[in-house]
């Protein structure tokens, strides 16, 4: 949307949210590394147009239908609360439509887990993470609570070895070490941190790195279990092979698949369930309408390997497909049903950069190779942390969000973080 031309188009954005998170940073929020606004951008300063322009507008709602047909989306306006207006239902017109629709939390059909596991994809949740941990830390230190009971609010458990299950680890056990056992020194052996994952964590990262990932989780007191969740109640889980774990915190992080509303369009599938797309990232069988991030995927007949789910393949989409859009509005294919003719250029390439993953205490994972069989630049260690960190400072969207993560993270260093529950 960044790189649309709004002399070219009238741009209208509907989403249930008015602002752009910053996956890759989120962890770091849960526990006071970094202040919640610092991983929100709103839209409107993403594109101006849609709150100066006559003709662009933003929509606070959720698609609820798309009809390709006549170039029609149907909508639904987000409430909140009880005492809110009932939902407004409207529709839109197109002549091009982008769906960028995101995925949601991947939980196998597990019993339990949408009623108490806290999942780690959105702002709220890094705000109910936080919450949850430090009335838990307060809980615990009141008068009368058993042993028991104070090892079970304490223990943190992660489920999903993921770059993201990885890096909240990891930021807990800082939190713990630097922060927790100076400022609740009554409870600071109790708590402890589990991460549980059916197969390696990070198997995406070189051989290496995932060895050296584990032995510095466990250093920092992460408890590695290797299992299958098999049932979550309110108080514990249950792993395949019977154990219980109880906990007081759990975060879910076991990957994403399509969501309701991506499963119920009659378009293409790409495996998986995603929307099918071409090699313009165009949806087949359809006029005028294209798909990128984590709900769509090429469809089989292009012959292309599955696009992971990651935010550089979103935005290497979103750049691509701006230019596309222009393209097309210059050469006089702006309107619905009237690209036809029109030359599209040079395909979608998606070339990986990379992957980069924080493990606490200062130290961070970076793999250069392009995929898992290829060879490339491994390395880990202070050094990686470094990079890790400019990245990221770097693909944070506006200057002013970049300000404000770094002196976040100059007054974590020197103040230590946050623990006011509000």
């Amino acid at each position: 949307m960044k790189g649309l031309d709004p002399e070219i188009y009238d741009i209208v954005c509907v989403s249930p949210r008015n602002h752009m998170v910053f996956t890759p940073l989120l962890a770091s929020t849960c526990v006071g590394t970094l202040e919640f606004r610092t991983v929100a951008e709103p839209i409107a300063r993403i594109q101006p147009a849609i709150s100066r322009e006559p003709g662009s507008f933003f929509f606070l709602a959720s698609t609820t239908a798309i009809d390709a047909d006549n170039h029609v989306v149907q909508c639904e306006s987000v409430t909140e609360g009880t005492d809110t207006l009932d939902p407004w239902k409207f529709a839109i017109s197109y002549d091009k439509l982008v769906i960028a629709l995101g995925a949601q939390p991947t939980t196998f059909g597990i019993h339990g887990v949408h009623e108490h596991a806290i999942f780690l994809r959105e702002v709220y949740h890094a705000q109910e993470i936080r919450r949850k941990l430090l009335l838990n830390l307060m809980m615990s230190d009141v008068p009368g609570i058993t042993e028991e009971e104070k090892q079970r609010l304490l223990h943190c458990v992660v489920v999903g070895g993921g770059p993201t299950g990885v890096e909240f680890s990891g930021e807990l056990s800082d939190f713990i070490i630097r922060d927790v056992r100076q400022r609740y020194a009554h409870v600071k052996d109790y708590i402890q941190v589990t991460l549980i994952e059916a197969n390696e964590i990070l198997s995406s990262f070189d051989v290496r790195l995932r060895q050296y990932a584990t032995k510095q989780l466990t250093k920092s007191g992460v408890r590695l279990v290797r299992g299958i969740v098999k049932d979550v109640e309110e108080k514990k889980i249950i792993l395949n092979d019977g154990t219980e774990v109880p906990y007081g915190l759990l975060v879910w992080s076991t990957g994403v698949g399509p969501s309701p509303i991506v499963s119920s369009l009659d378009f293409p599938k790409s495996p998986g369930g995603r929307i099918g797309i071409d090699e313009w990232l165009r949806v087949p069988t359809v006029e005028d309408v294209f798909s990128i991030g984590d709900c769509s995927g090429f469809v089989e007949s292009t012959g292309k390997p599955p696009l992971p789910a990651l935010a550089q393949v979103a935005e290497r989409q979103g750049k691509y497909l701006a230019s596309l859009l222009n393209k097309i509005g210059k050469a006089n294919g702006g309107r619905a049903n009237s690209a036809k003719d029109v030359d599209f250029g040079e395909q979608f390439v998606y070339r990986h950069l990379g992957s980069m993953a924080t493990i606490g205490s200062y130290k961070a994972l970076v793999d250069l190779r392009q995929s898992k069989e290829a060879k490339g630049l491994s390395l880990a260690g202070f050094v990686s942390w470094f990079i890790w960190r400019s990245a990221y400072l770097t693909r944070v969207i506006s200057w002013r969000n970049r300000f404000y993560v770094a002196i976040n993270w100059a007054t974590t260093f020197v103040f230590g973080r946050d623990i006011s529950r509000i």
